[in-house]
């Protein structure tokens, strides 16, 4: 599908909105740029008087002084062209940058505001591609290109002025070879823009293939699936090569023609200009002084196709940036109920709920849950457990019906507030580069070293911690480092360093051995004391005591109880239990 114009002006539009952030140094910077190429300019029109006065002085008395002057007055105007070009290269930079640096905390922003689908549907390397790829080469194409199209677009119209001022006929000859070549280029430029977009779109699936590769590497190499991650690889790897071969080679053989174009412009002005010189129409200055200016016109243009190029690079990668910006937010809140002393009853009425419009997975949902009860969901994989704690964390609305935590719809409070009155373990655990204290206290200053003490020796961590050189202070990562299993202590420590109204623990305890998943389990009674608590577990031994079951099935509730009851029903529960006791 081609490009249409009206997304590269938008892209362009959408650029613009950043940069009049800094309008004034924006300005300057074009003002210097023009003032720098309009006095670069002026210098062959002086060196055209020094070379008839040369010419000159060859058959008659030389004027050396004049000479001098004229090349003081050269010198002053390349010093000060120089100095100029130099500080519009300063600001421009400075501009281009600091847009870049504002994308990349409007992008940091936008993540902690969009809804959690868009993570679901997207690769984490292309989100990762837009941050750095993108805005990467948004901030330093940008710099290029606007200094360039600036630049060029003065040169062109001070050459031509000049050019007109010293011979109206070679003015007219540099301007239809300027013209014919810019047509070229402009013609091959068009067609880069579909390869430039493919490219950054390419380079976005391979950063996320490389880093889902990298995190499922010993997945990967126990299932010898090693052919199959290459054979993709290659496959992007040969797109990505292709559209990049393509917008380079078209977008680099501007420059090539661009110094075809100005050499055929010399020969012509050599020819055309000796035989106007020959019948006394001009001097030989005006000749000199055309040579250079045929270049600068020539090459005016062929920055200027230059300079598209590069805004078509920019726009392709500002499009991918700006439609993440664009992305629909989730709703902006504010605190319109005062949370007290929080007791823990917990109601879904009628609640209904599809990741998907039209495919409703959680049905006409109603439990109701009294404060301090210890709450297990049970049931087969997809039966829609995890999409329970999702709703009542308020990771995703309902469609329907209403979900109330002591009596307050969770729809009236803020989601700051619903989350804050959880503490979480999830199955899927993460460590942050930093610190172990750091991992364990997260976002807490208060908390000293004794609590800390008291609250790894009840997860089983405190052994672990002794055996690290700088204890708590050592620095961790989530790598090979630390077993999946201590990675989950670490996780349950976190939530313990809280001190929530109410608890959720999802399979909390499925990757540590026997041992530490009764330290675990005592931990986590402890904590559990007093509190509403939810555990999603498909091991049945550890709900055992849970006060109430909930055996979900298709995303409905099928039965509820404590676990005797729900053994003398003969019903799914029991299903569950004796195929899981069986099967060990």
């Amino acid at each position: 599908m081609s490009k249409k114009p009206d997304d590269f002006r938008k892209a362009w539009s959408d650029i613009f909105r950043y940069i009049k952030r800094y309008r004034m140094m924006f300005i300057l910077t074009a003002v210097f740029s023009a003032v720098a190429s309009a006095l670069a300019l002026i210098g062959p029109y002086i060196l055209s008087e020094m070379t008839d006065l040369i010419h000159d002085g060859l058959s008659a008395d030389m004027d050396i002084d004049a000479i001098k002057q004229l090349g003081e007055i050269l010198i002053i105007i390349y010093i000060v062209s120089g100095l100029l070009t130099f500080a519009e290269n300063y600001m421009m930079a400075t501009v281009s940058q600091r847009c870049a640096q504002m994308l990349r905390k409007d992008i940091s922003r936008k993540m902690n505001h969009i809804p959690l689908s868009y993570f679901d549907r997207s690769s984490k390397g292309d989100v990762m591609s837009r941050v750095t790829n993108d805005v990467d080469t948004l901030g330093m194409s940008m710099n290029q290109c606007i200094g360039m199209m600036v630049s060029a677009t003065t040169s062109l119209v001070f050459a031509f002025i000049l050019m007109a001022f010293l011979n109206i006929p070679l003015t007219l000859l540099s301007v239809a070879i300027a013209v014919v070549g810019f047509a070229i280029i402009k013609s091959i430029a068009k067609r880069t823009q579909k390869y430039f977009k493919s490219q950054q779109k390419n380079l976005g699936a391979m950063n996320g293939l490389v880093e889902e590769q990298y995190t499922g590497h010993t997945v990967v190499s126990i299932y010898a699936g090693k052919k199959e991650a290459l054979l993709r690889f290659d496959e992007i790897n040969e797109e990505l090569g292709h559209t990049a071969f393509r917008s380079q080679f078209l977008g680099g053989i501007s420059s090539h023609l661009s110094g075809l174009i100005s050499n055929v412009g010399y020969v012509l002005i050599c020819v055309c200009g000796a035989m106007l010189y020959m019948g006394g129409s001009i001097t030989f200055g005006v000749i000199v002084a055309f040579m250079i200016y045929v270049k600068l016109f020539t090459g005016a243009f062929s920055q200027i196709s230059s300079a598209i190029v590069s805004m078509q690079s920019v726009a392709a990668s500002a499009e991918r940036v700006f439609i993440f910006l664009g992305y629909e937010e989730m709703s902006e809140e504010k605190e319109t109920v005062t949370l007290g002393d929080i007791k823990g009853k917990v109601e879904f009425k009628d609640v209904c709920f599809g990741y998907d419009p039209g495919k409703e997975i959680i049905h006409n949902l109603s439990i109701r849950v009294q404060p301090g009860q210890k709450v297990a969901i049970v049931g087969p994989t997809g039966a829609g457990k995890t999409t329970l704690i999702n709703l009542l964390m308020r990771f995703y609305d309902v469609d329907s019906g209403e979900i109330t935590i002591d009596d307050i719809p969770i729809s009236r409070m803020t989601r700051q507030q619903v989350r804050g009155l959880f503490g979480m373990v999830l199955q899927e655990t993460w460590m942050f580069e930093g610190t172990l204290r750091e991992n364990i206290v997260f976002n807490r200053t208060d908390v000293k070293d004794e609590d800390l003490d008291r609250i790894c020796e009840a997860v089983g961590l405190h052994h672990f911690v002794s055996s690290l050189p700088d204890g708590y202070d050592t620095r961790i990562g989530d790598s090979d480092s630390m077993s999946v299993g201590q990675r989950q202590q670490v996780a349950i420590a976190r939530a313990m360093v809280d001190s929530p109204s109410m608890v959720i623990l999802d399979e909390a305890t499925s990757s540590v051995d026997p041992l530490t998943e009764k330290q675990i389990k005592d931990a986590t009674d402890r904590m559990m004391e007093g509190r509403t608590s939810f555990i999603i577990a498909h091991r049945l031994s550890t709900i055992i005591d849970a006060d109430l079951i909930l055996v979900v099935k298709n995303g409905s509730i099928v039965e509820t109880g404590t676990h005797r009851d729900l053994i003398s029903r003969n019903g799914p529960y029991r299903e569950l239990y004796e195929s899981q006791f069986d099967s060990e």
